[in-house]
């Protein structure tokens, strides 16, 4: 008898649990439900179901055979073989002409992004673009009212009166027309506490016998009614006028503008409102109209600086250090030239002029403080078609700048040969035959060429070729490689503006450049990288001391702001493992750069601790580097260019980093020359909008962003415009995601600078009386206030103004001495060689 696993002892002798004494229960009908126990409870004889507390003797048998009965109707019944096979076969199939399809799908959707044949849905449109316009911009020299009675339309809230009724036109019309006045920016040369300090400053003229004298840019006093303001910088922080205004014909007739090429001039300029037009050449000693086909710069400006050599030390002919600068390359150390002594004494019996008794009586004295040079460098290429307006704005230029100035200044052209098999390195006839044909007549003999390929034979040896397809050594993110070069071959400028061709300013650029130059230097360095990172907003912040005081709280104990979640700057604790994230930002105090930067250079080195320092160090220092946009943390955020560094150890992460949207700006030769041996010695280098900034930042320089005026064309709400300007990390324009450079830098389409804004060409259009979008024009001058007048304000990006000009047609290149560069070189005007 086998052994059960389990017998209960007061059973009756039947194992529950041993299969081989259980029932039959295939003897028994399963009616599909879910669980025996109905069935038992049906079927089994009821004292199978008594309590279980009964002895087992006392129970009936457990099971009998149910009687026979008609089996219940099955409700399911499994598919066969054959079916299951074609269903799966067929749920094979449906799979498989799915995949297909989606993948033919996604080709032809490939396809047609490659065709631009798919219908995009057009992306939402910024919040900005439904603000209203601002419309007193446009206001004429019939409105005009004094600064301290101006209602301006923006950015206060209140509205300005509206003198566009028909009524008061009639009433100003029968008004006095306002006289113009000469502008006069320049310092007192005359008297006793000039000449006391500098040499004597000699009158420069326009031509080479010194009988055509220089017209004066003219101004009117007041603003028109309701003009708004600047809603970012200031006029008042940086010292510019800002209770006067410039016409068209004041600001550019001195320059051949509004006069008819007969006499010299442009023939641009003849229409539209007239009156007052001709004021600056009807005074008692005012010059007559100058006919500019007869000027030469080059020569008027060599004149000049002779004239005045005793202000600088020497003869600044403008010419190059070396005979050969276009093919020598001395990569000497030169940085320990005195900055306020750079310019080396030279043999005056070189000079290809004479100069009159009355400069051979300038005699130099150890007492007289010696003025440093400066060169404005024009950035532009070989085969540029300079228009009407162009030239008139380079003249502009040269003639505030340098002539009027007695040769503080010097205009360069750094001229960019694109065709890189063209040889300007290498034989000098090839440069002077290219160079020559390179700029309009009257500019001759003031341009340095260069080229790409050059610049990969200085600056060799860098360790990647290209960064988004973009070449190391291209235009584009190595601008200032021709310009560190330029730097290193020119000693004798202290100082080297780098000047687009596409800007423009409306008020006098003598002005603009020397008070910015001053203000720059008063500025302390405490908290300046702070403050350089960020848009200064009057209307927002106040006065400067308080927007200086705010930037202090915001570096030290950080802000609330959301954005701050989104920083990749490191601040506070942040780089100490353990610690989390700070509030607060790293203060810069003198050099900040990585471990294998070029070291030696005799960085500045702060005078005392950071806390110690009250507001002094740096006062009365000259910038190394003046930017016209902020000098942003590009770290953590989406600006395009954040990672085009080239060179440097990025094992631990890139390095501090500095960037400005623009490349306008100063330069020191300080500066350039360690711009000059970081890419020479060390092999380093950075996006052309970080470079400069960043080896200030690294090597404790001097760098300023000047806040000047920038106007927009919206009425945006002032909070919520600093919130979008200065939406980086605690209250900066960068170090963070939200930040406004990168994919929000469509915010600055309605400014007047930045390198794609809309409103700043459309607003020179219409100040020079052109129509746009309908709007403005000869008739509306006529009929209306009259011409625009305009503040100082810079202007960017300013391309292809074709001026209107006498008979009604636009003036051809060949009118004005223009000749196509590559066409008289000889070679091929694409570029192909």
């Amino acid at each position: 008898m086998g052994k059960s696993y389990r017998q209960d002892p007061a059973s009756d002798g039947i194992d529950r649990y041993n299969v081989d004494n259980s029932p039959d229960l295939e003897k028994y009908e399963y009616d599909g439900t879910d669980s025996w126990i109905d069935y038992e409870r049906t079927n089994m004889p009821s004292s199978y179901s008594s309590s279980s507390r009964e002895t087992s003797g006392s129970h009936q048998p457990m099971l009998r055979k149910p009687s026979r009965q008609k089996k219940r109707k099955e409700f399911y019944r499994p598919p066969s073989r054959r079916t299951t096979r074609y269903l799966c076969l067929a749920l094979f199939t449906t799979l498989l002409v799915f995949i297909l399809s989606l993948v033919r799908a996604s080709w032809n959707s490939s396809r047609q992004l490659e065709i631009g044949a798919v219908d995009k849905q057009p992306p939402k449109a910024p919040l900005w673009e439904d603000f209203p316009f601002l419309k007193r911009y446009f206001g004429g020299i019939r409105s005009l009212v004094p600064r301290d009675q101006n209602t301006p339309e923006y950015p206060g809230d209140q509205e300005p009166p509206s003198p566009s009724s028909n009524a008061s036109v009639a009433t100003r019309i029968q008004t006095p027309f306002p006289k113009s006045s000469p502008f006069d920016p320049y310092p007192d040369y005359k008297s006793s506490s000039y000449t006391s300090r500098y040499a004597e400053k000699h009158e420069c003229f326009l031509d080479f016998k010194g009988n055509v004298r220089i017209p004066r840019v003219h101004f009117y006093t007041g603003v028109p009614q309701g003009q708004p303001d600047a809603v970012l910088g200031s006029h008042e922080v940086l010292g510019l006028r800002n209770n006067i205004c410039f016409d068209r014909f004041g600001r550019l007739g001195p320059y051949g503008y509004g006069y008819s090429v007969k006499k010299g001039g442009s023939g641009a300029g003849m229409n539209g409102e007239r009156e007052g037009a001709d004021d600056m050449w009807r005074g008692k000693n005012s010059p007559q109209e100058v006919d500019y086909k007869k000027v030469r710069w080059a020569e008027a400006q060599q004149a000049c600086a002779f004239k005045n050599r005793m202000r600088f030390g020497s003869v600044v002919d403008g010419t190059a250090a070396h005979g050969d600068y276009f093919l020598d390359m001395d990569t000497s150390d030169t940085q320990d030239i005195p900055r306020t002594s750079a310019i080396q004494k030279r043999d005056n019996s070189s000079a290809h002029y004479n100069h009159t008794a009355a400069d051979n009586s300038a005699t130099p004295t150890e007492l007289v403080t010696l003025l440093p040079r400066t060169a404005v460098v024009i950035r532009t290429w070989w085969d540029h078609q300079y228009s009407v307006e162009d030239i008139i704005y380079l003249r502009s230029i040269i003639t505030e700048l340098s002539l009027l100035s007695g040769g503080e200044y010097t205009v360069h052209f750094l001229v960019h040969v694109k065709d890189d098999n063209v040889p300007i390195w290498a034989d000098r006839k090839i440069y002077d035959r290219v160079l020559e044909n390179s700029l309009p007549e009257e500019f001759r003999g003031m341009g340095v060429l260069w080229s790409e390929r050059q610049m990969s034979l200085i600056y060799g040896g860098l360790q990647e070729s290209f960064f988004r397809e973009l070449p190391v050594h291209g235009v584009y993110r190595a601008q200032y490689m021709a310009l560190q070069y330029f730097s290193h071959q020119h000693p004798a400028y202290e100082y080297v503006w780098n000047w687009e061709l596409d800007v423009r300013y409306t008020g006098q650029w003598y002005h603009l450049f020397d008070r910015v130059r001053r203000w720059t230097r008063d500025q302390p360095r405490k908290g300046l990288w702070e403050r350089n990172g960020r848009f200064y907003i009057p209307s927002v912040h106040g006065s400067w001391e308080d927007f200086k005081q705010m930037v202090r709280v915001q570096t030290d104990l950080g802000t609330n702001d959301p954005n701050n979640i989104w920083s990749g700057l490191k601040g506070g604790t942040a780089d100490i493992p353990g610690f989390s994230q700070g509030k607060s930002d790293k203060t810069v105090w003198g050099p900040d750069g990585p471990a294998d930067m070029l070291t030696g250079q005799g960085d500045p080195v702060p005078p005392t601790t950071y806390e110690k320092d009250k507001y002094t160090w740096g006062v009365g220092e000259e910038a190394d580097f003046i930017s016209f946009s902020p000098l942003f943390d590009p770290d953590g955020t989406t600006w395009f260019y954040v990672e085009d560094v080239t060179g440097y150890n990025t094992t631990e992460g890139l390095p501090p980093r500095r960037a400005t949207i623009g490349t306008s700006s100063r330069l020191s030769r300080r500066l350039l020359q360690t711009m000059h041996r970081e890419t020479v010695l060390k092999q380093h280098h950075m996006f052309t909008e970080t470079w400069p900034a960043s080896i200030a930042l690294h090597h404790g320089l001097k760098a300023v962003f000047a806040p000047h005026p920038v106007f927009i064309d919206r009425r945006w709400p002032t909070n919520y415009l600093a919130g979008v300007m200065n939406g980086g990390r605690n209250g900066a324009s960068g170090g963070a995601r939200t930040s406004v450079y990168g994919g929000r830098e469509h915010n600055f389409k309605g400014t007047t600078w930045f390198y794609d804004a809309g409103f700043s060409p459309n607003l020179w259009r219409r100040w020079l009386g052109y129509k746009v979008d309908n709007d403005g024009g000869e008739q509306e001058e006529m009929a209306g206030e009259g011409r625009m007048c305009l503040p100082g304000m810079l202007l960017h990006p300013v391309k292809g103004v074709s001026m209107v000009v006498e008979g009604g047609k636009t003036i051809e290149e060949k009118d004005i001495g223009m000749t196509d560069a590559a066409a008289d070189a000889g070679l091929d005007p694409e570029g192909s060689g």
